[in-house]
């Protein structure tokens, strides 16, 4: 193929066309290779960590540019009718403001999330406001706190997912190995897919940069390695809309140095365990030996502790995975009361479990485990699940189950937040799926989970919500 002599000059719509031949199985000829042997040479794995940078800010920026450059965070409550338009509509009614003049809307007139009293969590920040500590799955107002000249906007779910699809589709026409890993990220497996071996990966990882920017304006962060933890690693290095390039060989110089909740896996809890040990860094963990590793944290994670410190990763890129389950929750902006707020509570209640059947719908699956979580004011959680016995995801069947979880919850304080899951799925119409299960019912409390019977938690009252 003449385009793959000059890689480093191919267009994007000749290297998508050699993707696409390598996917139907046509054979093609790899620009590093000097002469073309009748055996397949075993190439060094090359795996792709892709992370969108700061994504649900972005796409608020592509909604609102004028805010570039500035703190916004997103978080405290989901998106309805653009309250900005009425807002402006009052302060400029010479004006017509409609959705096509977000862009206009001049800066004084966002809310600033100084003195905000509402419930909520951050969901993520510009760069702008990170500088001051506010951070992702930190409370409203504790960021109110840090950084109260920010801007606050509410969430917009239906558009995250929107370009979430989106960047998914550009990378798909390049190479054909991804596994999706959430909302705003993926693992890609450079390893065979042409111009992944280049530069190590990175004139792979710079045309997929520039597809999705061109076609969304949104910019992320590659990194590639030999395997996915330290591919994982290695994004987090140049960010924003950088690339990062990692061999073993620069694991003692990039790697060590870092603290060790940079290693995905290793928690709040392990990390504090590990410095009451003395061991701060990625490199003092990889200097203790796996038999004190495995003393002091299992034989399982400790075991893992001593892999991951040397960067050794064998694990697949998998580009098909079912779920386990699909699930939908919400945390109000202030405490719900079971009764005082029941026609609130049922209309939310009702809307998730439709959410939860339009999910399972779309994506082809049909479950038997109807489960339920609240949160309370004091912050306890409590589930409830029950198994049906037939395999569903009609929303009307989904809610009346769920609604019986509800009936074996002793409801003495508020309510924080609520959500519905539906679990053991099964793709719709498999042959799995026509045969009935056997019913049972199960409780869990903060995660302990005990057997549970209907009938012993029944209490004597209507439909709660």
């Amino acid at each position: 193929m003449t385009c793959w002599s000059s890689v480093t000059h191919l267009t994007s719509d000749c290297f998508r066309t050699q993707c696409a031949q390598a996917r139907c199985g046509q054979s093609l000829r790899l620009g590093y290779a000097s002469s073309v042997s009748t055996e397949t040479p075993t190439l060094p794995r090359r795996i792709a960590h892709l992370d969108m940078d700061a994504f649900y800010a972005s796409v608020e920026l592509l909604r609102y540019p004028q805010l570039k450059g500035l703190p916004v965070v997103i978080g405290g409550g989901r998106r309805r009718e653009d309250d900005l338009l009425a807002r402006m509509r009052i302060a400029q009614p010479e004006r017509e403001w409609t959705a096509n003049d977000l862009a206009d809307i001049p800066v004084n007139m966002f809310p600033l999330i100084g003195g905000y009293t509402g419930r909520g969590v951050i969901t993520t920040a510009t760069y702008a406001a990170r500088a001051f500590g506010v951070g992702s799955a930190m409370g409203v107002m504790k960021a109110a706190q840090l950084c109260p000249q920010a801007i606050l906007l509410p969430v917009d779910f239906e558009q995250y997912r929107h370009y979430s699809r989106r960047f998914k589709e550009i990378v798909h026409e390049i190479t054909p190995l991804v596994e999706d890993r959430g909302v705003d990220e993926i693992y890609m497996d450079f390893t065979q897919v042409p111009g992944g071996q280049r530069e190590g990966g990175r004139v792979l990882a710079r045309l997929i940069q520039k597809s999705i920017t061109g076609a969304t304006g949104l910019t992320c962060s590659i990194g590639v390695a030999p395997n996915k933890l330290l591919a994982k690693m290695a994004s987090e290095l140049n960010k924003p809309n950088g690339i990062s390039i990692l061999k073993h060989e620069d694991l003692q110089e990039k790697i060590w140095p870092l603290p060790c909740r940079k290693i995905n896996g290793i928690g709040p809890k392990a990390d504090a365990k590990l410095q009451a040990h003395g061991i701060h860094t990625i490199g003092q963990l990889a200097l203790r030996e796996q038999a004190w590793l495995l003393e002091h944290f299992g034989k399982s994670y400790g075991a893992w502790l001593h892999q991951a410190a040397h960067g050794w990763d064998d694990r697949p890129v998998v580009t098909e995975s079912e779920p386990v389950s699909m699930s939908r929750e919400t945390t109000f902006e202030k405490d719900l009361h079971v009764l005082h707020d029941k026609a609130a509570l049922g209309q939310i209640f009702t809307r998730l479990c439709q959410q939860v059947a339009a999910d399972l719908q779309r994506k082809g699956y049909v479950g038997k485990t109807i489960g339920i979580k609240l949160r309370f004011d004091n912050f306890q959680t409590v589930t409830r699940d029950s198994t049906l016995a037939i395999y569903t995801a009609d929303a009307q069947a989904i809610r009346q189950a769920a609604g019986l979880c509800l009936k074996r919850i002793d409801f003495k304080r508020r309510i924080r937040l609520l959500g519905v899951r539906v679990g053991s799925l099964v793709k719709a119409g498999s042959e799995q799926s026509l045969y009935p299960p056997i019913a049972k019912s199960s409780t869990s409390v903060l995660g302990v989970q005990e057997a549970a019977s209907s009938k012993d938690h029944l209490h004597e009252q209507a439909d709660l919500f």
